[in-house]
């Protein structure tokens, strides 16, 4: 059989598995959206050590770049609207082979998003309760996704949902107070931080280091295909677009509000939690805790990201004959618990192998292109 007859088999085949309720615009975007809206608490502070006072424009930059892309992927995706991504663009536009090998990198980069996810969440729960021991509370985390997903993607898209509402609404007050904070106290920071000199030499130079730095901020945009057969018709569209204002919206103003408010050359020293700090500056405490609250939110909701995002990609290669039929069985929810399953004892693997390290669990990102790369060049997914 001909890779361009796959889809065809692929589309019959599925006629034969569970039906159970589509996701409809804010389920889909939830789920896909905690991933890439994972990327306020800490783009911004990422850009401004590349291009400083400038970071704003360079994200500002990247959200053009997305506005195209979300153009052409949902031109692609909606024309062959089936499971897999990447995987199943490269199906029918290469071979089989180049396919499998960009789906076999997609689930290298799903689990380095689980265990780096959890881990980093489990760090910021300890920041908060010092009783917390991190391992095991990461294995934990990891299980209780596995459970979730497993009972069906309407009950992920639940927990999904919740997580994505506390997160916009943690980041809209973060900005809210931060308003409050330039007009009561003026602009001389503003000003100041403007006329500090780049460190790249160039502005340039400053914006091109940014935006390459900036375009971190935009990985698991590529979720949504990964599901698009679980989504209402017309809704994929709408993910993209959804994602699109949220990283276009969020990033560049933050950026700038941290202009506004903090000095330059105190950046460095808080980039791991640039935006509690920022609360902190501006709001008091209460802020601050509450940021790093939404952080072990919204990081779980990207462990819940991976899971729903695998099973969709793996199901998809496994009606393709690339994975043995055994991954197609489904509980009565649906859900391909047994390739939910695999995924976790892939993830524990990954864990247990690197100890829980972030610097090698980065080379996993490295490996798969950072195709989900929440990477500080170096210092892994630091987050806030």
């Amino acid at each position: 059989m001909n890779a361009k007859a796959t889809p065809l088999t692929s589309t019959a085949i599925n006629m034969n598995t569970t039906v159970h309720k589509k996701l409809n615009e804010l389920q889909a975007t939830a789920i896909c959206g905690n991933d890439i809206s994972s990327s306020c608490l800490y783009v911004s502070a990422l850009t401004i050590l590349y291009a400083g006072q400038y970071a704003f424009i360079s994200l500002l930059v990247v959200g053009m770049v997305l506005f195209f892309f979300r153009k052409i992927y949902g031109e692609v995706v909606g024309a062959i609207p089936l499971n897999g991504g990447a995987y199943n663009v490269l199906l029918n536009t290469s071979s089989k082979r180049v396919a499998a090998f960009a789906a076999t990198l997609t689930v290298l980069s799903y689990m380095a998003t689980a265990v780096i996810s959890s881990i980093e969440a489990m760090h910021y729960l300890h920041g908060l309760l010092g009783m917390i021991n991190i391992p095991i509370a990461t294995v934990l985390v990891l299980g209780a996704f596995t459970l979730l997903a497993i009972l069906g993607i309407g009950e992920s898209a639940f927990v999904a949902v919740v997580i994505f509402i506390i997160h916009l609404v943690t980041l809209s007050m973060l900005v809210l107070t931060c308003l409050w904070f330039i007009y009561m106290n003026g602009a001389d920071m503003f000003t100041m931080n403007l006329y500090m000199p780049v460190k790249s030499g160039s502005i340039y130079t400053a914006l091109f280091l940014g935006f390459s730095a900036a375009m971190l901020g935009i990985s698991g945009f590529e979720s949504s295909a990964n599901f698009v057969e679980e989504q209402q018709p017309g809704v994929f569209r709408k993910t993209l677009r959804n994602m699109w204002a949220t990283v276009s919206f969020f990033n560049p103003v933050l950026a700038l509000l941290i202009i506004f408010v903090i000095p330059l050359g105190e950046v460095g020293a808080h980039k791991e939690s640039l935006l509690a700090y920022l609360g902190q500056t501006t709001g008091g405490t209460w802020l601050a805790y509450l940021i790093s609250v939404d952080a072990v939110f919204v990081l779980c909701g990207a462990v819940l990201t991976s899971f729903v995002g695998v099973s969709g990609l793996l199901n998809r290669i496994t009606l393709d004959r690339i994975l043995p039929n055994y991954f197609l069985k489904q509980n009565r929810n649906g859900s391909n618990y047994r390739i939910i399953l695999v995924f976790l004892l892939l993830c524990l693997s990954v864990l247990f192998v690197t100890k829980g390290n972030l610097e090698t669990l980065a080379g996993v990102y490295t490996f798969s292109f950072h195709r989900d790369g929440h990477v500080w060049c170096g210092e892994p997914h630091a987050e806030i």
